[in-house]
């Protein structure tokens, strides 16, 4: 069992002692020694035959590349339904295969404008796309006030982190962008991985439950000190005609949200902290320093801001199915196997197909959920229950992984621990030149990973890690713990993120990113079957070890809400 990659990825730049991982992993092998020891049931039952004539259905042509929001989604949700009540799969959204949830995209309203009386005594107007615009998590509204400067507008108490410890009250809040030491793999905001408290939308949320009025956002110079060009910003945001992606978030989250909140131009804010006698840059650099600060009140900016921004709802869902487990004391705790179906749609006439991007993991999941209704027919079902979870929307945010922690089917402390396929059919290549898509990530070929899973969350969860080495030692892949604390931010890319920030054990699989990746020809010919058999038995074992096992992983502290 390879303990050293859980103990220095991330304990190094957490206040968490590596001698306290390792702890966490040998205390593992008492959770994972009782299922260790038996088969999976029906493991060779998961063939690569199978597993091949799924993708080439769920990824073909016809299905269009599965987009939020489209029939051919839909289509495939339902696809997915039919297998699963086709297994005898228990429906386990209340009698129903398909959690329900809403997603909400926005359109720019009329009537959007900003005064700013700065420290000069001297009023300025401004209309959208001069030297402001609405976010799009904006809430409709109009509010007045002065303003103060909260750095980064953080509040994180599981990280010892409050930009709040004063009085906002029926303030405007001026906040800027990203998190503290966002290039600093020591930093305790998930090292260089971009941290989830420091979403915008958690930031604005932050403001409005501390008693802001209104939210206004600018970069952080200090880190980001190349000029911005906040007319073309605009136009990103709010686009003339409408994307091929659509931007989407949470119905849920935006229906939390009640004040307005707009971007504004470094140039503006300079002249609203002129009265403090420090730059924006100066403040920026401050704001780095230590454990958040108290909100700096601005002499002499006040601000009147309206937004106008139009929230659409659009249904969406995740299919989920349940094996309910045989232990009486046991099946009210869940192991859950999950993959995103979602992917890219068309352009034009281009399909992306999304074959390895999330087709490998859908067909995957399918094929464990078959082994597993194969075993309880036989009369050999886990003693906890295990729950088949195909998430939607992942491709537009993770939005189904994260409906579904903000409405779970059980407590999520019922969970045991979250296995999560996304990718699970090429080899990562990684070539010279590769672009932004590949940025942290180093040079490698496909050839070097012939036999290689990448295993995100391993230092989060080193009980689930554990328990994943131990199943693998049937398997013989080459199981690697890697881009926890990388700029790739490829462990917060995928549907084992919410469940992390959420105190739940969660492990993401992967087995790399490579030149085909979001292009058109992520097609299913050119998936590595054999490997990804292999991948499947392995995520079908570890979760019947764990779903059997006398002990169960700890939870962590919860980083969000």
């Amino acid at each position: 069992m390879r303990l050293q990659p859980a103990c220095t990825m991330r304990a190094m730049r957490r206040p968490v002692m590596c001698a306290r991982l390792l702890a966490a992993v040998i205390a593992a092998l008492a959770v994972v020694s009782l299922g260790a020891q038996q088969r999976a049931p029906g493991l060779e039952s998961i063939r690569q035959e199978d597993l091949r004539a799924d993708l080439f259905f769920l990824a073909g042509d016809a299905m269009r590349g599965r987009l939020t929001d489209t029939v051919e989604n839909v289509a495939t949700a339902d696809y997915i339904r039919a297998r699963f009540e086709r297994a005898g799969l228990k429906p386990a959204a209340g009698g129903s295969y398909f959690q329900n949830y809403h997603l909400m995209t926005a359109t720019l309203g009329e009537g959007n404008g900003l005064e700013v009386a700065g420290a000069s005594g001297v009023t300025q107007r401004f209309t959208h796309g001069q030297e402001f615009y609405p976010q799009r998590f904006s809430a409709t509204g109009t509010a007045a006030g002065p303003v103060v400067f909260a750095g980064f507008g953080i509040t994180a108490p599981t990280l010892g982190h409050d930009d709040y410890a004063g009085d906002v009250s029926g303030k405007i809040v001026l906040i800027l962008d990203h998190e503290p030491g966002e290039r600093d793999p020591k930093s305790p905001f998930d090292g260089v991985v971009t941290s989830e408290p420091s979403t915008p939308w958690r930031k604005a949320l932050a403001a409005q439950t501390r008693g802001a009025v209104g939210v206004l956002f600018v970069a952080d110079v200090h880190n980001h000190p190349a000029p911005v060009n906040l007319e073309q910003a605009a136009r990103n945001v709010w686009p003339a005609t409408p994307p091929h992606l659509k931007t989407y978030t949470l119905a849920a989250w935006a229906d939390r949200l009640h004040i307005p909140a707009a971007q504004i131009s470094p140039a503006l804010a300079e002249s609203l902290v002129a009265g403090t006698g420090k730059t924006l840059a100066a403040l920026s650099a401050a704001a780095e320093a230590g454990r958040g600060q108290a909100p700096m009140a601005l002499p002499g900016a006040r601000v009147a801001l309206t937004t106008s921004v139009v929230r659409h709802t659009i249904p969406d869902r995740n299919v989920v199915g349940l094996i309910e487990g045989s232990d009486p004391a046991l099946k009210d705790q869940w192991v859950l196997v999950t993959a995103h179906f979602d992917h890219n749609g068309t352009d034009g006439t281009q399909i992306f197909n999304g074959a390895d991007d999330n087709g490998s993991g859908t067909v995957a999941l399918l094929e464990i959920a078959d082994a597993y209704a194969e075993a309880a027919k036989a009369g050999r079902r886990p003693k906890r229950s295990v729950l088949f979870a195909a998430w939607n929307s992942e491709e537009r945010g993770l939005l189904g992984a994260w409906a579904y922690t903000e409405a779970p089917l059980a407590p999520l402390a019922s969970i045991v621990a979250v296995l999560n396929m996304d990718m699970v059919g090429r080899n990562e290549e990684v070539q010279a030149g590769g672009g932004p898509r590949f940025n942290g990530l180093e040079v490698q070929t496909a050839e070097s990973n012939a036999n290689t899973l990448n295993m995100m969350g391993a230092s989060r969860a080193p009980e689930v890690a554990a328990a994943m080495q131990a199943a693998n030692a049937g398997i013989g892949l080459s199981l690697l713990p890697r881009y926890e604390n990388n700029a790739s931010n490829l462990v917060r890319r995928s549907d084992q993120w919410p469940f992390l920030q959420r105190g739940v054990p969660a492990l993401g699989f992967m087995t790399g990113l490579h030149p085909d990746y979001h292009t058109v020809y992520d097609r299913p010919e050119k998936i590595n079957y054999p490997k990804m058999e292999k991948i499947a038995r392995l995520v079908y074992q570890a979760s019947w070890d764990l779903a059997n096992a006398a002990g169960r992983p700890a939870h962590a502290k919860e980083i969000v809400r």
